[in-house]
């Protein structure tokens, strides 16, 4: 049936009417959650009950292959733990809450129509959709007199118009070269133009805007202030659904370049290169933890970058394996700041002082997710790094495997003095414990087991993620 090739669009797009007309009847409460919560949990029914599903639509402009498919599976089930996560709302103004949900789920939506999105055109307008959505929300932030979450949205609408025309410049040229807005059309000539210079500024122009959304260098900048300025909610999607779409659609691109090393390819060595060191040394000397966050997620662009720039399925599929660790260790992050910042608030080092203390499952929660982004072992972050470093080693990017073992040694700096501040002893005298509902204690060592599980035992997730980049290639 044609309507299982897009099912979890349908059911997104149901959920956005159902949203807006909640808006209009000014829901709120645990009713608008449990709306959102049922639509999400909906959203990942449907990716699952179509992950079988193959076939194209609108005249080939949109795909449904097994890449889509795991990445729409990625979307939904990242768009349901945010919403689990952030069920209370707690830095958001009350009369914006029931449009904050609306423009997350059509983000998702935008994102999870990209994912599908095999036609230029298409895909920026998918793009497009996801941005806008983002570019409202930011502003959500609760407190009144605050500068920075309008600072914050301003910046993200600027650097994303600007990301948008750079890649709009970028397409006419692949355009003028291949005579086609198809990606199976550009692949079949692509290839055999990558040593010419419009063919290398066109491709780098054209891919901006997934840098933008990757957090990538050089269109990083708008990262720090952002994660900084908007809400814990706002920053826990930004940090993890648009990465997920970004990755995805730039694994179809740079895979249209072919195998081969090219001059295409050393732009992207040095641009992972740049991301890498660029976000470990900034992010050391960081005192808030969501800022600190935000140059770990550019320093994380180039590891994943490591991947695509492999050519080949090993590094591809080791991407997707990544950025899904990658989610998982940002919301065990992103929950502890959620939960030890009950109206919002930033949180500094300062705030994490005997953590341990006041809640045993949070410290452990943020332990693990710090641990995984520095790639200790057992955990997914080790595992994803091994893998993208094992098909990079496998193209002969020796140097550039050690430049990112440095880096990765950089950054076990500033993720270890976010497990040693939570478990340091903190103030002297009684400490008021942080009460936590049974929900958030099952969420925590969910996200404990599944950071340390699927680092032991890849192979499931690798499996799929093979399967996914093997068409492709």
């Amino acid at each position: 049936m044609q309507v299982m090739l897009i099912l979890p669009e349908l059911v997104l797009i149901v959920m956005v009417l159902v949203l807006f007309a909640a808006s209009l009847k000014k829901i709120q409460g645990v009713t608008l959650s449990n709306m959102a919560l049922a639509g999400a949990f909906l959203t990942l029914v449907a990716t699952v009950l179509s992950s079988c599903s193959a076939g194209t639509l609108f005249a080939g402009a949109y795909q449904v292959d097994g890449l889509s498919q795991l990445i729409k599976f990625l979307l939904g089930g990242s768009l349901l733990l945010i919403f689990i996560m952030c069920r209370s709302l707690s830095g958001i103004e009350e009369e914006m809450q029931n449009e904050f949900y609306l423009f997350l789920t059509l983000s998702a939506l935008g994102l999870v129509m990209m994912s599908s999105a095999v036609e230029l055109l298409t895909i920026l307008v998918c793009l497009e959709i996801s941005s806008y959505a983002l570019y409202v929300v930011i502003s959500f932030r609760r407190g009144e007199g605050r500068r920075s979450e309008v600072e914050a949205a301003i910046k993200y609408v600027l650097f994303g118009a600007a990301a948008t025309g750079i890649s709009l410049f970028g397409l006419s040229y692949i355009f003028g070269l291949t005579h086609t807005t198809y990606l199976n059309e550009i692949s079949a000539q692509l290839p055999k133009m990558m040593s010419q210079p419009m063919a290398v500024i066109g491709m780098v122009l054209m891919l901006c805007s997934f840098f933008y959304k990757l957090a990538m260098f050089p269109m990083h900048l708008w990262t720090p202030d952002i994660y900084q300025g908007a809400s814990n909610e706002t920053t826990t999607f930004i940090a993890t659904l648009p990465k997920i779409g970004a990755a995805a659609l730039l694994i179809r691109l740079v895979s249209m370049t072919g195998s081969g090393i090219s001059e295409f390819t050393w732009v992207l060595v040095v641009l992972a290169v740049l991301s890498m060191t660029y976000g470990n040394l900034a992010a050391l000397v960081q005192n808030d933890i969501k800022r600190l966050l935000a140059y770990s997620s550019i320093a994380h662009a180039g590891y994943m970058m490591i991947g695509l720039l492999s050519g080949n399925q090993l590094g591809m599929a080791a991407v997707i394996y990544y950025i899904a660790g990658y989610v998982l260790m940002n919301l065990a992050c992103f929950l502890v700041i959620y939960y030890i910042a009950p109206r919002g608030e930033n949180v500094t080092f300062e705030d994490l002082k005997g953590l341990y203390r006041r809640s045993p499952i949070l410290a452990f929660t943020l332990a693990a997710g710090a641990f995984g982004m520095a790639g200790i072992p057992p955990t997914v972050g080790f595992t994803g790094k091994f893998i993208i470093f094992t098909g990079a080693l496998e193209k002969g990017f020796y140097g550039l495997v050690v430049i990112a073992m440095v880096n990765a040694s950089i950054s076990a700096f500033y993720y270890l003095k976010m497990a040693r501040a939570v478990y340091c002893q903190g103030d002297e005298g009684e400490v008021q414990s942080l009460q936590l509902g049974f929900g958030v204690k099952v969420f925590g060592a969910f996200l404990i087991v599944a950071i340390i599980l699927v680092g032991i035992m890849p192979q499931g997730l690798m499996n799929l993620a093979d399967q996914a980049v093997a068409a492709l290639l």
